[in-house]
């Protein structure tokens, strides 16, 4: 399975953060970009073990990603 991942540093303490948008409050971390995304993968990973089948195509089938365009 493929998910879409949003990492930030996180500028206060130091270090990534990082978050999967279709899997709501599935969320980690780490030191390094690497390490951020290991961590999302395993975090996504224990996120879809305790999702019910329903929930699970309940998550895949409202994600989604645009680009906008915005005047400043």
């Amino acid at each position: 399975m493929r998910f879409k991942i949003i990492l930030e540093e996180d500028e206060e303490i130091g270090g990534f953060v990082a978050s999967c948008p279709g899997l709501p409050g599935c969320f980690s971390q780490g030191d390094t970009v690497e390490e951020a995304i290991e961590n999302i993968k395993e975090a996504i990973q224990a996120s879809l073990e305790s999702l019910a089948e329903d929930e699970l195509q309940e998550c895949i089938g409202k994600s989604s990603c645009r680009v906008v365009d915005v005047v400043a």
